[in-house]
């Protein structure tokens, strides 16, 4: 194939992708014209790049860089994989017994940490939300496509994969080794506390969890709990549905979110009253590792005010997504709905606001299992205290002070207007990469 017409395929090919993809972005909104014109600025672009850039590119890399680029303005979990990366994705995804714990989203065009599985090799390392991936096994992660990474970071049981890490307070990149191993979700944890309130910790909405906190529910409640603590903090991983039986755990009435995409109908999801497993005093605790099955959760509990939410601003990932295979056997792996609270503002967009906002405990900066180079630094003495959950065992025991339920009426309003002017909140402020 000589030099124009692999040229010619490659403007035609992102054409199509700009059209499949300007259309999702606007759900229906421009009208056919305006999406051409759009595309005739893409593809003018592509051919001044071709004819006046100071050396003949490569094309190749040329186009996977703007399809890349595209994706992630438009959805930072979306991914365009080549014929091969996306057959050795599905072999990987389906073969692989080992793995990292890490859960990634895509921010200034590098891999961000959601958040650390708990128990996992990542999360006994101290890798945790708002930290980035700079390299992955010695290769930089910039524009590197998010299910690639993913699929990076699968292996065999036992073997090393090598990260460079990019932490909050230190520039300088921390090369670390974590050693995979086997793909394994934490359990349901619950204990009776003081003054009658009982605990119950999700660390993840995999699987059968759904059914383990309805039984520990049930078993605390025998106990004599007279109030429920629900610690959703780092739980992060999980199907959406998973999020709606939860929430219906705890409401028996309500609409508790709808989902709604370009090509998905709008879904609405109802509590079943004989799905609830009680109707005890409810406090939710969040934090920014807090994403999709439980931010659902966790939104349906704050439009329902079915109990006051502490902590911090969710991490704003709801969705669902799905590979989209094209001819060539090539695939966009992309959001096709997104799910909405009660002020019809996308999850993804807007997170979930706690009522009773409370920082968590900074994790620290060096020194955790795994680093092999970090900086020497003068230590600090460090809070060992759960700043988050005593605000929430207060808040549970006395409920609100004046000032709090003020603060509290003053956020949800905030909300209600970023709702109504479409400003949202944006995803979660992490630092760019230096």
């Amino acid at each position: 194939m000589n030099r124009k017409l692999q040229f010619f395929v490659t403007v035609v090919s992102l054409m199509l992708v700009g059209v499949l993809l300007l259309g999702a972005a606007n759900k229906g909104t421009s009208s056919p014209e305006e999406t051409y014109r759009h595309i005739g600025v893409f593809a003018e672009v592509l051919s001044k790049i071709k004819s006046d850039y100071v050396e003949e590119p490569d094309m190749k890399n040329v186009s996977l860089g703007a399809m890349n680029g595209l994706l992630e303005s438009l959805d930072p979990y979306a991914s365009y994989l080549s014929a091969d990366q996306y057959k050795q994705y599905q072999k990987t995804k389906s073969e692989a017994k080992g793995w990292t714990g890490l859960l990634l989203a895509k921010r200034f065009g590098y891999i961000a940490i959601i958040d650390s599985v708990p128990g996992s090799p990542a999360n006994k390392a101290g890798l945790s939300t708002g930290d980035m991936l700079e390299t992955i096994q010695g290769v930089n992660t910039r524009d590197m496509p998010l299910a690639y990474a993913e699929m990076m970071l699968l292996g065999d049981i036992g073997t090393t994969v090598d990260l460079g890490v990019l932490r909050f307070r230190n520039p300088e990149p921390t090369k670390m080794a974590i050693v995979r191993g086997p793909i394994q979700w934490p359990a349901i944890s619950s204990k009776m506390m003081a003054d009658g309130i009982g605990y119950v910790q999700v660390p993840t909405l995999e699987g059968k969890r759904v059914s383990e906190v309805a039984a520990a529910v049930q078993a605390i409640e025998k106990q004599g709990a007279k109030k429920i603590l629900l610690d959703l903090r780092n739980c992060a991983s999980g199907a959406p549905e998973n999020g709606i039986a939860l929430a219906n755990l705890f409401v028996d009435k309500g609409r508790l979110g709808y989902s709604s995409g370009q090509k998905s109908p709008r879904q609405e999801f109802t509590a079943d009253p004989a799905k609830a497993v009680t109707k005890l005093p409810l406090t939710i605790m969040t934090n920014r590792g807090t994403a999709g099955a439980a931010e659902i959760a966790a939104g349906a509990f704050y439009d329902l005010k079915r109990g006051e939410i502490v902590g911090e601003r969710t991490y704003a990932d709801a969705g669902i997504r799905k590979p989209i295979v094209l001819d060539d056997g090539s695939a966009v792996i992309l959001s096709v709905a997104k799910f909405y609270n009660a002020e019809d503002k996308a999850l993804q967009e807007v997170a979930v606001q706690p009522s009773v906002p409370v920082v968590d405990n900074d994790p620290a900066d060096t020194g955790e299992e795994g680093a092999e180079d970090a900086p020497k630094k003068e230590e600090k003495p460090k809070s060992t205290e759960d700043a988050i959950l005593k605000k929430a065992l207060e808040v549970a025991v006395k409920g609100l002070t004046p000032e709090e339920t003020k603060n509290a009426e003053t956020i949800r309003a905030l909300g209600k207007k970023k709702a109504e002017d479409g400003t949202g909140l944006g995803p979660l402020n992490i630092p760019t990469p230096k």
